[in-house]
């Protein structure tokens, strides 16, 4: 049973302040919580109804609290609560700069939650394990984001910062900006160094951090649709130039 400081400190780990002074984050369901478990991440605590908790194949006790399917209503940040929430330590993740002879994305304001999500799991799936971020973009421990991961937060490593410094530190990496008017990415080769920018979901990439990239790409349009979602966009870029 959840007492009523419980309860209230879960709920208010939907704030980023908090989330960051104290280390952690919120993930929930089965299938998520299954993944960073795998991972072997850091748990703080563990909620879970009873029917989880008797499903798994090793015994829980001493991280897990048995709750109800109403408590589990009252801390959850799902539309629809699923069995179990955890929260989890944040991995400790080194990345200071794109680094060389591997591949990095580089995200310019990309503000919707579900599409960083989905970018950070399309990059696992290319074996891709690190991305920047500006600063404005959304925050990679958001409940949102992690639940669009399904597990590659673990594997993936996302840190913020300015692009253009980044870029700076790097003038001989190879970048390849995704812009409207640029190579035809069916016509490049594949790449095994460099970073792949890709801009705000409206906006696209800032004029200063597009003025530091030595290689302009395009996906080719057919139709009449004026853009392509950033994660759609990541994920074809991806599986034309990732080598």
């Amino acid at each position: 049973m959840l007492i009523k400081s419980q309860v209230k400190y879960i709920q208010s780990l939907s704030h980023k302040k908090l989330r960051d002074s104290e280390g952690v984050f919120v993930a929930e369901g089965p299938k998520l919580i299954n993944e960073l478990l795998s991972a072997r991440l850091p748990i703080q605590e563990l909620y879970a109804v009873k029917e989880w908790i008797e499903a798994q194949a090793k015994p829980m006790a001493g991280s897990v609290t048995e709750i109800s399917q109403s408590e589990l209503e009252r801390i959850s940040q799902l539309q629809t609560p699923n069995q179990v929430l955890g929260i989890f330590k944040k991995p400790d993740f080194s990345a200071n700069k794109p680094l060389r002879n591997t591949i990095s994305i580089m995200l310019d304001t990309i503000q919707d939650p579900g599409n960083l999500g989905t970018i950070i799991r399309c990059a696992d799936w290319f074996g891709i394990s690190q991305i920047f971020c500006s600063t404005d973009c959304a925050d990679a421990w958001n409940s949102k984001v992690v639940q669009a991961t399904m597990g590659s937060i673990a594997r993936v490593q996302v840190a913020y910062g300015s692009l253009t410094q980044w870029l700076e530190q790097e003038p001989g990496l190879p970048t390849y900006a995704a812009v409207l008017e640029g190579a035809d990415i069916r016509k490049l080769s594949s790449i095994k160094e460099g970073i792949i920018v890709i801009g705000n979901e409206s906006k696209g990439i800032s004029d200063t951090v597009l003025a530091l990239c030595s290689n302009r790409i395009t996906i080719p349009r057919h139709g009449e649709a004026e853009s392509l979602n950033a994660a759609v966009a990541a994920g074809i870029i991806l599986s034309h130039i990732a080598g």
